[in-house]
């Protein structure tokens, strides 16, 4: 029996209907920016995995580092103990991170990581006597699916059994220049009425919303209006850190920094899961202190495993090497020249750019996960393209390492896509 129908016997697939969608593409080997079925069929990688394997697939750079790191040290419990790969990832970070941040906690994926966010931010305020409940998020925003993630994400879809049963949360607009005297005017209601411990976004790119993307300008002053009013701001970088928006953190971007950041995904270039929650020297302060009950316990049993920090260090060394940095540029002025190329589409509603991440909104209406939608997944992969669309959005977030001419795959298919539907 072949792989894509053993599957079906036990196993249970994220965000999917498995009455209406019960098949799944048997994928039996990846490497650099091509993924390859059970039939022979290969694919290009468009979205990189969820913008994890942004160095390709198997990059032999970063599975060398890990081979020899699993000879040495495999695990090891991080309570209590320490090892040199955990030292040397959070010295590394550290330089490339936006400069107020100053400690590193790990944890497991971009959930956990932004979970740790939230229950420092409630301690924060907590540990210095004041009891504060309530989180300011932009409707629209996703950062997870564990409940603390789950809470201060936007997406009903995800959301809907739960509700009742979620954190205090307060949404406010997403700003832009009609909005913008409004929002800032409600975000300033809430700071002044509400018991706000935390404002968390995702620094201008809203991932799972279809790439939604906001003002640096504006959301750097509302960082800086929950800063007067004393509010912890987090930043979600899971998707946009690394790279992704032409700066390494999209953080970086406002001039207000962020108290707190959520990394993950292409923080090990997508070859083992590990996330990282950073924060300034200011919120580590708060949980020092004689009295034990101030620490901050929480722990997780692969926290700070070697081998994924031996990942993630690969990651950042092609990260800031020259050849990245350049195929980074080379991507950001192709998808330029592509948007350009197609942005007069009556297909094409609009069309966002920021760094590698690219988008377009079809003049189509389409449920998230819609017929319509499928089909267009299905388009795509027959011709050799992996995309996800996301609704009526297309986006392209593929390896940094995509030559032009896998690039100009996917531009020639999404140009049939619009040609066709």
């Amino acid at each position: 029996m072949i792989l894509s129908e053993r599957d079906k016997k036990h196993l249970w697939h994220p965000l999917t209907q498995h009455k209406l969608h019960p098949d799944h593409i048997a994928i039996t080997k990846a490497k650099g920016v091509f993924l390859y079925d059970e039939r022979g069929n290969k694919y290009i990688d468009g979205i990189a995995s969820w913008y994890t394997c942004m160095y390709g697939h198997c990059n032999e750079y970063i599975t060398k580092k890990v081979s020899r790191q699993m000879r040495e040290l495999d695990h090891v419990v991080f309570a209590g103990f320490t090892h040199e790969p955990a030292v040397k990832l959070s010295e590394e970070l550290i330089k490339i991170l936006p400069h107020n941040q100053e400690k590193i906690f790990f944890s497991d994926n971009g959930s956990t990581s932004v979970d740790v966010a939230i229950k420092m931010a409630l301690q924060f305020h907590f540990n210095r006597g004041h009891k504060k409940n309530k989180i300011i998020a932009f409707e629209g925003g996703f950062h997870g699916d564990t409940f603390g993630a789950m809470s201060v994400s936007g997406l009903s879809v995800y959301n809907g059994p739960f509700e009742d049963f979620l954190i205090n949360v307060s949404r406010i607009p997403v700003p832009n220049m009609d909005n913008f005297e409004v929002v800032k005017n409600q975000f300033k209601t809430l700071l002044e009425e509400a018991e706000v411990a935390a404002f968390i976004f995702e620094p201008l790119v809203q991932g799972a919303a279809a790439m939604q993307m906001h003002s640096a300008k504006l959301l750097d002053e509302l960082v800086a209006l929950a800063k007067d009013y004393g509010v912890v701001t987090i930043a979600d970088e899971v998707m946009t850190g690394f790279g992704k928006t032409g700066k390494n953190f999209a953080s970086e971007y406002l001039n207000n920094l962020p108290d707190i950041i959520c990394l993950s995904k292409s923080l090990t270039g997508g070859l083992v899961p590990m996330a990282i929650t950073s924060c300034s020297s200011f919120i580590y302060s708060a949980f020092l202190s004689d009295e034990l009950a101030k620490g901050f316990f929480h722990g997780h049993t692969y926290s700070a495993n070697p081998i994924a920090c031996s990942a993630a260090l690969a990651g950042i060394e092609l990260l800031n090497s020259k050849e990245i940095q350049d195929r980074i540029e080379k991507i950001i002025e192709a998808h330029k020249v592509f948007g350009a190329k197609i942005q007069g589409h009556p297909n094409v509603k609009e069309i966002r750019q920021l760094g590698v991440i690219f988008a377009l909104d079809l003049n189509i209406q389409m449920e998230r996960y819609g017929n319509l939608r499928y089909q267009l997944f299905n388009f795509f992969m027959n011709r050799g393209v992996c995309l996800r669309p996301l609704g009526n959005t297309i986006y392209v977030l593929a390896p940094f390492i995509i030559n032009n001419d896998e690039l100009d795959k996917i531009y020639e298919t999404i140009e049939e896509a619009l040609d066709t539907f």
